[in-house]
């Protein structure tokens, strides 16, 4: 997979690093801003209970 990716990357080295360092940085933030906030409601774990 990752290689697959880096070779369909354009450019020399440097250009192809920075797009991965990119490409990376992309994907933590759509999972920080939209998959996790929209998944923590549904996980059980506020749902604590004593007795």
């Amino acid at each position: 997979m990752y290689g697959w990716i880096w070779r369909h990357l354009p450019g020399p080295l440097a250009v192809r690093v920075a797009e991965a360092v990119l490409l990376a940085a992309a994907v933590i933030a759509l999972l920080l801003f939209v998959v996790f906030p929209w998944v923590e409601p549904r996980l059980p774990f506020n749902q604590v209970t004593t007795g």
